[in-house]
């Protein structure tokens, strides 16, 4: 594996860990995909450091059984401000 293949694996685990970040946030923030996120996470960083990788997973996990929360959430700030919008 590449050296910066490997720095970036390492460097999201730490994004993701210490922001609790999301892996849609974390693509954003580096400028890759979602899929080169998971990709970093789930299979080269288990090969570099399996301990931050458990990690890194326990956070994407938490943030996975959440998700639906947060879908709701952003559906009622829509249709809130949308509502907003046409009492005006």
């Amino acid at each position: 594996m590449k050296d910066y293949i490997e720095e970036r694996a390492v460097e999201i685990a730490y994004y993701i860990i210490e922001n609790k970040a999301t892996v849609r946030q974390t693509a954003k923030k580096f400028g890759i995909s979602k899929s080169t996120i998971h990709k970093d996470v789930t299979e080269r960083l288990l090969q570099i450091n399996p301990a931050l990788a458990g990690e890194a997973r326990k956070v994407l996990d938490q943030n996975k059984s959440e998700r639906h929360i947060r879908g709701g959430l952003a559906t009622k700030e829509k249709y809130l401000h949308q509502h907003m919008l046409r009492q005006h």
